[in-house]
């Protein structure tokens, strides 16, 4: 499968950075590997809010003429712990479920 000429490509990359990485994923990888990590490159640049930090990782990663190593700027790029908020889930006893299945009779719906 052949990535070159396409038209839009190159307007799906926010930075030349995230162009050139792809290039040398291209040379270096397989089309599908190049592609999958382009994604979660891109994933990570919009979920973490990090395009030009991580614009300047791929730079150096270029420079260095090593590949992303996804793994590790998930977690260069991961939200401190301590700014997650805490959540407290108080899960049901099983037996509720029982007692929920055993009151409905067939084509009813549970109540919400």
């Amino acid at each position: 499968m052949a990535l070159t000429g396409l038209v839009y490509r190159d307007q799906l990359f926010p930075r030349r950075a995230f162009r050139d990485m792809f290039e040398a994923l291209l040379e270096q990888t397989d089309d599908r590997q190049a592609c999958r990590t382009m994604v979660d490159l891109l994933a990570l640049a919009h979920d973490q809010g990090c395009e030009a930090e991580l614009a300047a990782q791929l730079e150096e990663d270029l420079r260095q003429n090593r590949l992303p190593d996804i793994p590790a700027l998930r977690a260069l790029f991961a939200p401190p712990p301590e700014s997650l908020p805490g959540v407290s889930v108080q899960l049901a006893e099983l037996s509720s479920y029982d007692r929920l299945v055993a009151t409905m009779t067939l084509g009813e719906e549970a109540p919400v």
